[in-house]
């Protein structure tokens, strides 16, 4: 079992993806609490992340520590960013709790996020 999870990417993109998610929502609340406009929460939270993520990702996942490819690693992160306001937006209008919205969000941002670094980021060619 534990090999098999050490052999998939996806697994560990999974593991790698609890923690920094656990830093980047503990974040995101601890700034909502703060009564910060979500979209600055959101923000802050993922800029702040970024740089973690760029490393434990890319390491631990990817196996490759290239740092020319942060750039595409932001930009990634960026559409992330807009997309995940874009739904928070449409959970404000149904009247959800920003905490359960940004809990809620939290695996459909991580699969397009693996999609995007698998694909266009971490590509075996970069």
């Amino acid at each position: 079992m534990l090999n098999t999870i050490k052999n998939s990417q996806i697994a560990r993109f999974f593991l790698v993806g609890m923690l920094n998610t656990a830093f980047g929502y503990s974040l995101f609340s601890v700034l909502i609490f703060l009564e910060l406009h979500y979209s600055f929460a959101v923000f802050i939270s993922t800029v702040i992340s970024v740089l973690f993520n760029f490393k434990t990702t890319g390491k631990l996942v990817f196996k490759n520590s290239n740092n020319k490819l942060l750039f595409k690693f932001i930009g990634t992160y960026v559409f992330i960013y807009f997309l995940n306001v874009i739904f928070l937006r449409i959970f404000e209008i149904q009247n959800i709790n920003m905490y359960i919205a940004g809990a809620v969000l939290i695996l459909p941002m991580a699969l397009i996020s693996y999609i995007i670094n698998k694909r266009f980021v971490f590509q075996p060619n970069s």
